[in-house]
């Protein structure tokens, strides 16, 4: 019948349904290797050198250069000290010294340390988090019976993986040391190539005797840390007990085209935004019978951060203002690091303004629906301080100068806001409450390819200890859009196990252990459902309601039901399963 009515329409195909183009970046119609090589093929060499260039050659030569810098700036120092007695211009000289030493002194200093935790964020952890990762998928997919035994498997590859990656670290450490040099006078400065080549090999001996000791560290770390169980059994509430009912979803990607595909389904995944219309309105539904305290959403509302989808995003909930009033919002991958919806290939330079674009188009959504209700942390009076909306007032006119006309002088305005903006704190509304804390996990990436590198900065780690310090007795949902810590269960692919979770993740873990029995993780980024434990943490990973069935098959979300148990501790009760109907296409 459909091909009857197409033919009458004169139609060869129906351009509702896609076509290839509209896979052409799916991770799920196509390999990872597959997409590697369009990725090569249509790469701009010219661009990827600069960013090479600006975001680990450069941060590399600074790490370099600071002890021959430090080296003459000592030298010159030394020299003029003797002649301080000889007269009052010496000692000028060596007063000015002193103070560019101070000034400058400190800028280089943080300047160094930024370099480093670039470089580290860049190669350094991500190549350790892929070892193990590789390690522990050949293992899994090798030995046919792991069952029991998963723990003493994952405790071992993370062990393997540090003792590996200290070991590499120590030989180019060996093939750099003969080509350092950490002290010079002003005459090197007439031999350009000899101080780079100087600046590299001293960086990379920096870098190498770090990754030595670190991953050493990060490997038994790892292999010591409580391994993720799955959630056995549920428990019921006592009379008395306060409950909070909170809506998770995650992975929304809307689209701002009526028939628009997702980038990482393809045609495998519905069309436009009717899979998430529809979960609204049955969440509106329930909201009705039985009310939520929170909808909580763990990132990707949109597929590439375009405005067209935040505008469909924000239009989808203003049919739903008792939704939208409660609904929470934090950032995901695919709202701030996807740099072209077709082509994976594009990449953005570090002083490039879309970036920035993005930021702002997720901050100026996120402001819009909650910014009246959650607060900033205060790191000065390290505590709660201004909502979200009272920090963006003195902004706004610049903020909306930059999305208007891309002002470069405004770029690191926005992104030290941006910075500042989290964590994001709902306050408990009692002493013994709930409060829900949201983070930005996301790794400042500039590349499509490597989009879902996740990170927890430690400024948001303390904001996190600051505000739980401020309310001792309340309870907390800590809020991110990455997983924390890959689930006890076989990948598939490769692809599922590296770039994913955070880089992280265990020092996250484990700095969160004093909130045991207090903090309930919520994530999404996966797109599939998972309640576990770890370190006595319970992690609650949300399904995506739109990112794994087609228009015509039923997808699901869950409202999780919360209770403070009679010890003060928190308590997991059985979710509610909402079924969002599939809708079959209409000829």
């Amino acid at each position: 019948m459909a091909e009857e009515q197409k033919k009458g329409n004169g139609s060869i195909v129906d351009p509702r349904d896609g076509d290839i183009e509209d896979d052409a970046s799916s991770s799920k119609r196509h390999s990872m290797l597959s997409l590697a090589g369009s990725l090569l093929a249509e790469i701009s060499i010219f661009k990827l050198l600069v960013a090479w260039i600006l975001l680990i050659a450069l941060p590399a030569l600074v790490l370099g250069i600071a002890p021959i810098a430090f080296s003459i700036w000592l030298a010159e120092v030394s020299n003029s000290a003797p002649s301080l007695l000889a007269g009052i211009g010496p000692a000028l000289l060596l007063a000015g010294l002193a103070l560019l030493a101070w000034f400058a002194g400190t800028r280089l200093l943080r300047l160094v340390e930024q370099s480093f935790w670039s470089l580290n964020s860049l190669a350094v952890q991500p190549c350790y988090a892929a070892c193990r990762e590789i390690l522990r998928h050949f293992f899994v997919r090798s030995i046919s019976s792991i069952g029991q035994n998963r723990p003493v498997l994952y405790a071992v590859t993370a062990l393997a993986s540090g003792i590996l990656i200290c070991a590499i670290a120590l030989l180019m450490l060996w093939l750099a040391w003969p080509y350092t040099q950490f002290h010079a006078n002003l005459g090197i400065l007439a031999s350009p190539g000899r101080l780079i080549a100087a600046a590299i090999a001293n960086s990379v001996v920096f870098m190498s005797a770090y990754v030595a000791g670190a991953a050493l560290v990060w490997g038994i770390a790892d292999a010591t840390i409580d391994p993720p169980r799955d959630h056995t059994a549920f428990v019921q509430s006592s009379e008395g007990e306060r409950v909070w009912r909170i809506a998770h979803l995650s992975d929304i990607h809307v689209v701002g085209e009526r028939y628009g595909f997702r980038i990482e389904s393809g045609r495998a995944g519905p069309r436009g935004n009717g899979q998430f219309r529809r979960a609204l309105e049955q969440l509106d539904i329930l909201h009705a019978e039985n009310p939520l305290h929170a909808v909580l959403v763990t990132g990707d509302m949109t597929d590439a951060g375009l405005s067209t989808e935040w505008a469909e995003f924000l239009d989808l909930l203003d049919a739903h203002p008792h939704l939208r009033e409660i609904m929470l919002l934090l950032p995901g991958n695919h709202d701030l690091n996807i740099v072209d919806r077709a082509n994976p290939a594009r990449l953005d330079l570090p002083t490039s303004r879309n970036k920035r674009l993005r930021k702002l188009r997720t901050l100026s959504a996120i402001n819009s629906v909650q910014g009246t209700r959650i607060h900033l942390v205060d790191p000065l009076k390290q505590q709660l301080g201004e909502t979200l909306s009272a920090t963006l007032e003195p902004h706004l006119s610049p903020l909306a100068s930059f999305a208007d006309n891309g002002v470069p002088r405004l770029m690191n305005e926005l992104s030290d806001l941006w910075t500042r903006t989290f964590p994001m704190v709902l306050p408990p509304d009692q002493s013994d409450g709930l409060g829900i804390i949201l983070l930005n996990s996301n790794a400042d990436t500039h590349f499509s390819f490597t989009n879902a590198l996740g990170m927890i900065t430690s400024e948001q780690m303390r904001g996190i200890e600051m505000a739980c310090a401020q309310y001792p007795g309340a309870h907390w949902i800590i809020a991110l859009h990455h997983h924390v810590i890959e689930y006890p269960r076989g990948a598939k692919a490769i692809s599922e196990r590296i770039g994913t979770a955070l880089i992280n993740g265990n020092w996250f873990v484990r700095r969160l252990r004093r909130l045991k029995g207090r903090a309930i993780l919520m994530h999404g980024h996966r797109h599939i459902d998972w309640i576990g434990t770890c370190s006595g943490l319970s992690i609650v990973s949300a399904p995506s309601p739109v990112m794994n069935v087609t228009d015509d098959l039923p997808s699901y979300f869950y409202i999780h039901t919360i209770a403070a148990g009679a010890n003060g501790g928190l308590k997991l009760l059985e979710p509610q399963r909402v079924t969002i109907p599939g809708q079959p296409r209409l000829v």
